[in-house]
């Protein structure tokens, strides 16, 4: 290879390198150096025709064309000459330059490892080339099943880099589907996890969750390269099979022995505190549990508690004796009775001098409940699923699901456990909880017992518009107008004033005899600075705002947000500028 200095005017970018493009890079970091003491580094250049194109050093070229600019001197830049025509080693060159100093997107990456396998390297070349897994190409690779629509669509950051890669398990048509509703103002393109479960039919079923053979399955099985498992491409097909299996694991249990073997319901949890553990020759009984994402549990040996207690006076727990029979209880039921309203007035009057065990017993007892306490969660139900999908996707309900992770992996529950707060009416839970509350930090058990009085705090009450009051909650950031908003307005006089609102008072008149339609695709273009509109993505309708206000005098016919409110509101210094209901 041979070294010369070569005059800035006779350099050019190569195409072959990783990080070509119309758009200068961002040299900032290097041109105080380069202008202080030039380029020391020599650029890896090839001949192409009287000039030499720059295979890798491409910041460094710009850095000093930028000192050119500036009227600084600029002297020929040393430049290691290349073999003319070696695509492949040029293209290599240029990837161990920019993957040491800064890793490249997923489509970068795609680009220039396509580049070379249309060289002639092989998958096993390039990860040896840059050390790197054979599966880390694959999956780099994948990305060639692309439309060249979802690859814009990330170049523009309209998606992002895990929405790519899921998009790699969609077949040709779902991608044609998926960039259809992305083109549709009024439809909603799924992403991340929710596209995962789009694709496979609302289920992401492993293949390693079958107890089935899966020769005997002849649908579609997906690969995620990315996530390193297979899916099943037909999951009623799937749950045929697995059905079938597990009709064959009860057959096998009954067979060895197992007085019984229930057969939860799908999605149905086992509450593994509800039971006690009991051997298969004292009558316990194996629990089948069939989670939705396919993977099945057998929980062998247990019996219901409310089984256990029957069993506690029969010294072998299949039956009594004659002379167990005829024994008369130590006690009666009057001293039974004497005896717990005494040990509870001696707990009770202890617990008055620990307030932070009785906020552990009160954390419990939410969470677990008992036959005293019966709180549940807040449903969050929604007349329409629109509806429903939009406080999903909102900000701060994802937020909210974020901090129920997390709880759940603190209390060492199910990460899959649909709500904290399931109340059964059993002390047992109760106090199994408890045992583990004693366990964490008073932070630990306070930050439980907020997402508890959270996840069971109900909407639409007087007590949302006196917290949102108390706090002086600005929605600004945390909630945008979408098509499902738009779609609800229907008030004629509303969407006008809302119109006046976002736009200009002149505007809303201007429109006032337009229909609803017509004034609410102006509020849209608002929205998202279409057709000549200023922008104005951060506006607020004032239903969000605290406290609560309409944009007519037309009443609010609701009993939290209206007539309740107005009885409360002057206790936390609301005020209203507007009649209510």
């Amino acid at each position: 290879m041979q070294l010369r200095h070569i005059k800035l005017e006779d350099l050019k970018p190569a195409t072959v390198n990783v990080r070509y493009g119309k758009v200068a890079p961002d040299v900032s970091d290097i041109q105080p150096s380069i202008k202080k003491r030039g380029i020391l580094q020599p650029l890896l250049v090839r001949p192409n025709g009287k000039s030499f194109e720059i295979v890798a050093g491409r910041r460094r070229y710009f850095a000093a064309k930028n000192l050119q600019k500036e009227g600084g001197k600029v002297e020929p830049i040393p430049c290691a000459i290349m073999a003319k025509g070696d695509d492949a080693a040029a293209m290599e060159a240029s990837l161990l330059e920019n993957i040491a100093r800064l890793p490249m997107d997923p489509m970068q990456q795609y680009e220039a490892f396509a580049r070379l396998v249309k060289q002639g390297e092989t998958i096993g070349s390039i990860a040896e080339t840059f050390a790197i897994t054979e599966l880390a190409v694959k999956r780099t690779l994948a990305l060639a099943s692309l439309r060249p629509a979802i690859k814009a669509l990330y170049q523009n950051d309209q998606i992002d880099a895990e929405t790519l890669r899921i998009l790699t398990l969609a077949s040709k048509a779902q991608q044609k589907e998926w960039l259809a509703l992305v083109r549709d103002e009024k439809a909603h393109a799924p992403t991340g996890f929710q596209l995962k479960r789009w694709l496979l039919g609302g289920e992401n079923i492993k293949t390693g969750h079958a107890l089935f053979e899966l020769a005997d399955y002849k649908g579609a099985i997906i690969t995620d390269l990315f996530g390193d498992d297979d899916y099943f491409g037909n999951p009623d097909q799937f749950w045929t099979l697995q059905t079938k299996a597990i009709e064959q694991r009860v057959k096998s249990y009954k067979e060895g022995g197992w007085s019984k073997v229930i057969v939860f319901e799908r999605g149905q949890y086992f509450a593994e505190w509800e039971y006690e553990k009991t051997a298969k020759d004292n009558g316990g009984c194996v629990h089948i549990v069939i989670n939705h994402r396919g993977d099945v549990t057998f929980h062998e040996g247990y019996i219901t508690l409310k089984e256990a207690r029957a069993r506690k006076a029969k010294p072998n727990g299949k039956g009594e004796t004659d002379q167990n029979r005829s024994q008369k209880p130590e006690i009666t039921k009057a001293m039974q009775t004497y005896l717990e309203l005494h040990r509870h007035a001696l707990v009770r009057a202890e617990l008055l001098s620990h307030p932070k065990i009785a906020l552990r017993l009160t954390v419990a007892h939410i969470i677990a409940g008992s036959s005293l306490w019966q709180i549940r969660p807040e449903p969050q139900r929604a007349p329409k699923p629109e509806i429903k999908a939009s406080v999903l996707n909102s900000s701060s309900h994802k937020a909210f699901e974020k901090e129920r992770t997390a709880i759940l992996d603190l209390l060492s529950f199910d990460k899959d456990r649909a709500d904290l707060v399931r109340c059964n009416g059993d002390s047992y839970p109760g106090a199994m909880l408890f045992v583990r509350l004693l366990t964490l930090s008073e932070p630990q058990v306070i930050r439980i017992l907020t997402f508890a009085m959270v996840e069971s705090f109900e909407a639409g009450s007087c007590l949302v518009e006196a917290i949102g009051n108390h706090f002086a909650i600005d929605a600004t950031g945390k909630w945008q107008v979408d098509d499902v908003f738009l779609d609800l307005l229907k008030d004629k006089k509303a969407i006008n004033a809302v119109l006046a609102d976002i736009a200009t008072k002149q505007i809303a008149e201007a429109n006032t005899a337009a229909t609803g339609k017509v004034q609410k695709g102006i509020i849209s273009d608002f929205i998202k600075g279409e057709n000549g509109r200023r922008k104005h993505k951060d506006w607020l309708p004032k239903y969000l705002q605290f406290p609560f206000n309409g944009h007519t005098d037309t009443p609010i016919e609701t009993i939290s947000i209206g007539a309740s409110w107005l009885r409360v509101k002057a206790e936390f210094g609301g005020k209203s500028t507007r009649k209510s209901a």
